[in-house]
């Protein structure tokens, strides 16, 4: 059950019931058999609002302690950082796996879910598709990802609801003003003099608050208008790639790599240009290297079945189309080649792209190796002189 201590997939060891029961849950939770059968099409305005307060006010329940309902400890209930996001790993895959064994297979979850879902839950662990079985590191790296993207989505309904409140007082105080002026034209209380005593007032305030109005006004269309990113997205701006770390109505803060804190003024990033990493699609990855003239073709074509091969085992890393091609013959010795391939990520995970471009740089030399393919400069001719001190 999402939302509460228990989960609407586990049942006896023995088995499963297809529908989990009702009976004792909480008003706002939500069992997982329900939450597989929404989409953006039939979501109710009720059940939006209650995931919206699970996602805010509620921990991630771990597995270990709805196997194990003796434990009381919220502490031990709650994930709440990336280190008991670890621990969890570990504790579900103490309680999942076999004993002695070192990954989770598919007969392992079918003992807590059905088939099913045992099909859904696999294709989102690394590794797991090729394999059919759960590895202790891909939990753990699952389970930290998870809390990671829970904790950016709370944030970011956090300040967009922090946001709204202080538009929500700023809009009270302009429509009690125009509430009273009202009521003073209609009691006869406002006169001529009165009212030009307070135009005045308006006009010495326009002055004095003017420029702060336009910041405020225009921080106002950039939050809730055009809406560049959200709490979590990786941008750069002006060379620099940060981390959005906190939305407000005049400021926004970043977190850059070096976990030093920038905050903007959102009047001028409204003016900046934005890259938001976040939203870009699943990129590529280009890798050039250089092979002497010489290199029969059989080994250029065994490079690329390899290649191939590689790529088409890690179905979570890289997409399935993928080219190699020469660019350019030169100086009759060299011939420049080319790796196209993609990722399944955009530059929002930068870090992981990193490590999946680095091991398939390895595969390369590896196979380089294999095959004996090699770079060789161009012979240079080296003329010796007899030369003799005066």
């Amino acid at each position: 059950v999402i939302g509460t201590g228990r989960s609407g997939l586990l049942g006896s060891k023995g088995g499963m019931s297809p529908r989990p029961s009702d009976a004792g849950l909480d008003e706002d939770a939500i069992t997982t058999y329900d939450l597989h059968r929404l989409n953006q099409k039939n979501i109710s305005a009720w059940n939006m609002k209650r995931l919206i307060h699970i996602v805010k006010n509620r921990g991630i329940a771990t597995l270990a302690h709805v196997i194990d309902e003796s434990a009381n400890d919220k502490q031990d209930v709650e994930i709440q950082s990336e280190w008991q996001a670890r621990v969890a790993a570990k504790k579900i895959f103490r309680n999942v796996s076999k004993p002695g064994s070192r990954c989770i297979t598919k007969v392992d979850l079918m003992r807590f879910m059905s088939e099913e879902d045992v099909v859904r839950a696999i294709s989102l662990f690394e590794g797991a598709v090729e394999t059919g079985k759960i590895t202790k590191n891909a939990l753990k790296n699952f389970t930290v990802f998870v809390f990671r993207e829970r904790r950016a989505l709370a944030l970011s309904l956090n300040d967009t609801k922090t946001a709204v409140k202080k538009l929500h007082r700023m809009l009270d105080v302009i429509v009690c003003i125009i509430i009273v002026i009202i009521c003073l034209l209609i009691l006869g209380i406002a006169t001529t003099h009165l009212l030009l005593f307070l135009s005045s007032q308006v006009l010495l305030m326009v002055f004095i608050f003017g420029n702060t109005c336009k910041n405020v006004f225009e921080a106002l269309v950039f939050l809730f208008v055009m809406h560049p990113f959200d709490v979590g997205d990786r941008c750069i701006i002006d060379s620099n790639q940060m981390v959005v770390e906190e939305m407000n109505i005049l400021s926004t803060s970043f977190m850059r790599y070096d976990g030093e804190r920038i905050w903007y003024p959102n009047s001028l990033l409204a003016t900046k240009a934005i890259f938001n990493y976040g939203c870009t699609p699943d990129t590529g990855a280009v890798f050039n290297f250089s092979i002497h003239i010489s290199t029969p073709v059989e080994k250029i074509t065994a490079l690329t079945e390899k290649i191939g091969r590689y790529i088409q085992s890690k179905p979570s890393h890289w997409t399935s189309d993928y080219k190699i091609i020469v660019q350019e013959i030169e100086d009759m010795n060299t011939m420049k080649m080319q790796l196209q391939a993609n990722h399944t990520i955009n530059f929002h995970d930068d870090s992981e792209r990193q490590i999946r471009r680095s091991n398939l740089i390895l595969e390369l030399k590896k196979y380089f190796e294999e095959l004996e393919i090699e770079y060789r400069p161009l012979p240079q001719d080296v003329r010796l002189r007899d030369y003799r001190a005066p």
